[in-house]
């Protein structure tokens, strides 16, 4: 545990630097970039969750989720993915981080968020995410979940995925494979995608 969170640390700093302009060149961002059967998802990694920002850079580095799937997928609700939550939690994570509520990031459409269990201090599982995919948001969710990140292509993907068969768990019965990877991107190519970086 002390060696995670001593990695984590570690990635934070890093993270905390990724956005830097070189002599000459435009700043840029560091983007989160999900590739599915069914497309792919790209989402802006906010600087105020610097934790969270660190531990998905941390484990899309290590390809953690590369033999994942999106495992809980539900319409007008959530697409979840990584390890799969189990009645003791979840058991399998690598870590656990605290949470980083802030009053600007909303479960709005599109927001990416951590997933966790019922433990009372609301720490977050650093292998699982969900991506809100109801239009009007889910504002039950705010200050209870670490928003992270804002989904600003892709959502049509994100549509798709909570639209396939599933099983009684939310599960679907075609697996939607994920390939994660952390990319970075300028401003100017942001609002090409109509997002503006904070």
């Amino acid at each position: 545990m002390n060696r995670a969170l001593l990695a984590l640390t570690l990635a934070a700093s890093i993270a905390a630097s990724g956005a830097r302009p070189a002599a000459g060149h435009q700043k840029t961002y560091q983007v989160g970039q999900i590739i599915t059967p069914l497309g792919e998802i790209l989402f802006f990694l906010y600087d105020e969750t610097p934790n969270h920002k660190a531990s998905f850079i941390k484990l899309a580095g290590e390809h953690y989720w590369d033999s994942l799937t999106f495992n809980r997928v539900i319409k007008n609700f959530v697409a979840q993915g990584g390890c799969p939550d189990t009645p003791e939690g979840f058991s399998k994570s690598p870590y656990l981080i605290k949470p980083e509520f802030n009053p600007r990031l909303r479960h709005v459409y599109g927001a990416v968020g951590a997933g966790r269990d019922d433990n009372p201090q609301m720490l977050s599982a650093g292998c699982q995410f969900y991506i809100v995919q109801n239009k009007a948001g889910l504002a039950r969710l705010d200050d209870k979940y670490t928003v992270y990140g804002q989904v600003f292509k892709g959502m049509d993907v994100v549509d798709s995925i909570v639209s396939v068969k599933t099983d009684q768990h939310d599960q679907p019965l075609v697996p939607i494979t994920l390939r994660v990877r952390v990319i970075e991107m300028t401003g100017d190519e942001l609002q090409k995608y109509g997002f503006k970086a904070p």
